[in-house]
């Protein structure tokens, strides 16, 4: 037999076991931002994620329906819509990245870590913030003229 056609590992597991399995490692990253897995593991969900962030970027109602048939629960797919998408508008790919970490004890497999390439904690800092400079600017530049013309005043 030949393999033309086939995507992705199959982990020694049946169809819908695979499909739970991504699933459930998607799910995992967008609740906790990161996770540690192992390295097939990480490989084949990293696509998986990505896709979806790009479909949570355009943010409307037929993709948000999509994301939310990927994930395992409905708070996670709200979650990458409405918060993790937002900070991610700077970056057209790329948004994961795969780091290789220890073995296991057990049975010496190879562990990764997959988590977003951009500080996510960070992120809503950033963006608050502009909103409160401008919204202190207009203030500030209708304040001046008042100033000067009470400062006019007390000079004649």
């Amino acid at each position: 037999m030949h393999r033309h056609g086939y995507k992705g590992k199959k982990f020694n597991r049946e169809r819908d076991q695979r499909r739970a399995l991504v699933k459930g490692l998607a799910d995992s990253l967008v609740k906790y931002e990161s996770i540690e897995t192992t390295l097939p593991k990480a490989k084949e969900v990293v696509p998986y994620i990505e896709k979806l962030i790009t479909k949570a970027k355009k943010g409307d109602l037929h993709n948000r329906r999509q994301i939310i048939a990927k994930l395992q629960t409905i708070a996670s797919a709200h979650k990458l819509v409405d918060e993790i998408a937002p900070k991610m508008a700077g970056r057209s790919s790329g948004h994961v990245r795969i780091e290789k970490t220890r073995t296991r004890r057990g049975d010496n497999a190879q562990l990764a870590r997959v988590s977003f390439v951009d500080d996510l904690s960070q992120a809503p800092v950033a963006v608050a913030a502009k909103p409160a400079v401008k919204a202190a600017a207009k203030p500030a530049t209708t304040a001046k003229p008042a100033t000067k013309v009470a400062a006019a005043e007390e000079t004649n």
